[in-house]
């Protein structure tokens, strides 16, 4: 009976974190991750490593719409640079849609539409898991879906 009062307990005294927080920019923690994401997509854009390696964990892994997992910092870095080298086009991430799980972790939904030189548009969605670690936001995970036709 003690463990089911407890239990209790401690899943009401967490619910409010999972499910009562705002979400979006109009939150100071909303607004940091959203400002990581543009972070996310300048650094892709503009190629720079340095800027990509300040924003993801070191842990962090990468499912891109090939199917293709990139692990850990070095190799979701890497990958990154050689799709964003051999698929030329201007990318867009706009979250549309951040739900926290706690204080120190977060799921970004965006859109990611990347319009090609001969002016096609690829348009999937990315999923970004975050982490508040060390006093900062970082990627921990990314998924990225080419929705079917």
């Amino acid at each position: 009976m003690k463990i089911l009062i407890l239990t209790c307990l401690i899943a009401g005294f967490s619910l409010p974190d999972a499910i009562g927080q705002s979400s979006g920019k109009g939150t100071k923690q909303g607004q940091a991750i959203h400002e990581l994401i543009d972070d996310y997509s300048r650094a892709r854009e503009n190629q720079d490593t340095t800027l990509l390696r300040s924003i993801l964990s070191a842990d962090v892994d990468q499912l891109v719409s090939t199917g293709e997992w990139r692990e850990g910092i070095e190799g979701s870095m890497a990958g990154m640079v050689r799709s964003t080298g051999s698929n030329p086009g201007t990318r867009t991430l706009t979250v549309e849609k951040l739900r926290f799980i706690g204080t120190k972790s977060a799921i970004a939904d965006a859109r990611y539409v990347i319009q090609n030189p001969d002016g096609t548009r690829r348009e999937m969605w990315s999923t970004f898991v975050v982490v508040n670690a060390k006093g900062g936001w970082k990627i921990t995970a990314i998924r990225n879906m080419l929705p079917a036709r």
